[in-house]
């Protein structure tokens, strides 16, 4: 019986040739990032981990081995009589732990001893880090972009969001970040991925991406909330030309209204908000927007936002980033019948390009 297989990369052909990829490091290092599509099967939970480390700083290392074996075989056994219970003889496990080391060496060891073909990712996540950055950080753009413009309410997630039912790439850097892009972007409970999460849905979706395909990507900062557009994406944005989406600002305003209702629902956490604008609101212009979210009516304040923030933004941002054209779509209202004409027509001119 051969031991586990030693596999250098973990990049997405790599995985490929195996039928899961299984993370063993605790449930909190899990959380913060991890190889896409892997699933999380502890050899040690947050507690154990902590408990083990304290052991073998402050007593011995042979104590913290003791108590750390005891529950790494009792977690595994756990592991094999649930998750892994029905899989078949020819399963072909993929384990990664911290740097390739205990960890994933107990969890490989004693399931290549069931007689599965295993590997174990040398390095650990650690090497899947490293190729992370040399791809997005350190190697230029690997596919064509094309940008989706437009000023604040005008339909951009929206259409974005229509593309691939109608055969367009996209690459939806919002919904990767969780977060809307704009000064009332949060998503009310869900807080933004941490950055290397965000890293690894961003490589996983550009792996699934066919190159010799444009890509359209919704135009955006170089942040998205808190989360940072790595180079090898920005450089693609900032060399690509664009389709712009134009609509009226009470119809933006409109449709800022519906999007923000649940964000509008804490008046006091929104207040703060609107007195850090750049554009500094006058006390008596905040003073009426507190009333009128106090009320309900939401639609005057995104009116306002769009007039005296939004635009003036987006004027300098498009100054600033000059791009060519690839045509203009002007939608009379931010609705689905708009929305899905002016999705229409974007896929036409990406078709075209």
């Amino acid at each position: 019986m051969s031991g586990p297989e030693t596999i250098a990369s973990a990049d997405a052909a790599t995985r490929a040739g195996f039928d899961m990829v299984i993370d063993v490091r605790s449930p909190g290092e899990f959380a913060e990032d991890h190889v896409p599509g892997a699933v999380n099967l502890p050899v040690l939970d947050n507690a154990e981990r902590a408990e083990v480390g304290t052991l073998y700083v402050q007593k011995s290392r042979f104590l913290a081995r003791k108590i750390g074996g005891a529950y790494v075989a009792r977690n595994i056994s756990a592991h094999l009589l649930g998750a892994l219970a029905d899989q078949p003889g020819g399963f072909r496990p993929l384990v990664y732990c911290w740097r390739g080391g205990m960890r994933s060496g107990a969890m490989a060891h004693i399931l290549s001893q069931v007689g599965w073909r295993v590997g174990v990712l040398a390095g650990g996540y650690r090497t899947y880090r490293r190729e992370v950055t040399a791809r997005l950080y350190d190697s230029p753009p690997s596919f064509r972009a094309i940008v989706l413009d437009g000023p604040t309410g005008a339909g951009k997630t929206e259409v974005l969001r229509r593309l691939p039912a109608l055969g367009v790439q996209v690459l939806d850097l919002e919904g990767l970040a969780e977060h809307r892009g704009s000064l009332l972007g949060a998503l009310p409970g869900r807080p933004q991925p941490a950055q290397k999460m965000f890293e690894s849905r961003l490589l996983g979706a550009l792996e699934a991406l066919d190159p010799a395909r444009p890509v359209v990507i919704e135009a955006e900062s170089s942040k998205v909330g808190e989360r940072m557009v790595p180079p090898a994406v920005w450089t693609a944005m900032a060399e690509a030309p664009s389709i712009r989406l134009e609509a009226p600002p009470e119809a933006r305003a409109a449709n800022l209204a519906g999007v923000y209702a649940e964000t509008a629902g804490d008046v006091e956490a929104l207040m703060a908000l609107l007195s850090r604008l750049p554009s500094k609101p006058g006390a008596r212009r905040l003073s009426e927007w507190r009333a009128l979210l106090e009320a309900g009516d939401l639609e005057p304040v995104a009116l306002g936002l769009v007039e005296t923030h939004y635009d003036p933004a987006y004027r300098r941002s498009s100054r600033q980033h000059e791009r060519p054209e690839l045509g203009r779509i002007d939608l009379a209202a931010v609705t689905g019948p708009e929305l899905d004409r002016a999705a229409e027509a974007v896929a036409a001119l990406v078709r075209a390009s």
